[in-house]
């Protein structure tokens, strides 16, 4: 049974917030994980500042508790990690017109590769001009000539 709580609190997943920077209100802690699990490491870029442990991702996970302790909401707090960083910091972008071809980029490559690819296997399917040429009688002699050596 030992080894089962051993075993059980090796898999936990580990978080680089250091406990000098927890909050003390755990309401507040909360939101700023909340917060911090939405917010791109931009030394690691595909992790999140709360599970990063770099320094930039620290220094942002401090900033966004100071916001909360200052009294923003998780929104301020956000936007306001966004007008410093840009909209980069955040993993999972917001839908804008300005981003529109970054959300639409992927599908519509899917699909016109998958086109591509039809069309590819379609038409080589079909017998070409070439392959449906009839053989004229100079050509069937030479042919046959061929053949006999």
């Amino acid at each position: 049974m030992r080894y089962l709580l051993l075993i059980l609190m090796l898999a936990s997943p580990s978080y680089a917030v250091e406990p000098s920077e927890m909050l003390d209100d755990p309401v507040l802690e909360a939101r700023a994980r909340d917060i911090s699990k939405g917010l791109r490491c931009l030394v690691c870029q595909n992790e999140n500042i709360d599970d990063s442990n770099a320094g930039l991702a620290a220094d942002l996970r401090i900033l966004v508790r100071e916001r909360l302790t200052a009294g923003d909401t998780n929104d301020q707090a956000v936007q306001y990690i966004v007008d410093r960083f840009g909209e980069y910091v955040l993993l999972k972008p917001t839908f804008s017109a300005g981003n529109l071809l970054l959300w639409l980029a992927g599908p519509l490559l899917l699909l016109g590769g998958g086109a591509g690819t039809a069309m590819f296997i379609r038409a080589r399917g079909k017998p070409n001009a070439l392959s449906e040429k009839v053989l004229d009688g100079d050509e069937e002699v030479k042919l046959a000539r061929l053949l006999q050596d």
